[in-house]
């Protein structure tokens, strides 16, 4: 991969011991904690390959679960994360899997409450940098580097090009667009990387438009 800055080899200002191992893995809880949009009642985390291996010793388990708990990198309570996880009540399951990835630091999360769950599968690409690649099902590619809008909605004609119009109105330009389906016709995510942080307005105005199922931003 390239590397734009000295900044993006050496890494974030973090806990250590390492960028990938351990910034990386407090990104993607961060993600998961974020899309959830509050702290979940329990979190089943299931790492796999490198992540599999060394999690221990790279405290990569602390540092998925200080995401959840909506830590930063550089955030000291990571290193106590299972005790302050069970201060709050969240119910922390770890898992190794043996399953081959195409990236080897992978970790697959099942978030739970009363009423809603999430499931997410995210890869640590090194540097502190990671990509989300799947979401409930849905294939994607989420840097989480920039501030990101998802919208889960109908696949029917004209919904992203409504979607679009509203984002164009509030000058909010894309970056960069993806749009998965689970089967012509049925439920679909569809993805943005915006160039600014969005505000709750254009958020709810993107909610009335039809065929529009739920909205969810992610902010840098």
């Amino acid at each position: 991969m390239k590397f734009r800055t000295v900044f993006d080899i050496i890494g974030p200002v973090m806990i250590g011991p390492s960028s990938s191992h351990t910034a990386g893995a407090v990104r993607i809880g961060k993600v998961a904690r974020t899309l959830f949009a509050e702290t979940p009642q329990s979190a089943g985390i299931y790492f796999y390959g490198s992540f599999a291996k060394t999690y221990r010793g790279h405290g990569t388990d602390v540092a998925v679960i200080g995401g959840l708990l909506d830590y930063e990198t550089n955030d000291e309570r990571i290193r106590d994360a299972f005790f302050h996880a069970k201060q709050a009540q969240l119910d922390v399951r770890i898992h190794k899997e043996d399953t081959l990835t195409a990236h080897p630091n992978t970790v697959r999360i099942r978030l739970h409450s009363d009423e809603k769950q999430l499931e997410l599968v995210g890869i640590s690409i090194g540097g502190g940098k990671i990509e989300i690649i799947e979401l409930n099902g849905f294939a994607l590619r989420l840097s989480g580097n920039h501030p990101a809008i998802l919208v889960v909605h109908q696949d029917r004609y004209g919904a992203i090009a409504a979607v679009s119009n509203v984002l164009a109105k509030h000058a909010v330009n894309i970056g960069h667009m993806e749009v998965s389906r689970k089967e012509k016709g049925e439920e679909a995510l569809m993805v943005m990387e915006v160039d600014q942080n969005v505000d709750a307005p254009l958020l709810q105005e993107l909610q009335t438009l039809p065929h529009i199922l739920h909205v969810s931003k992610i902010h840098e």
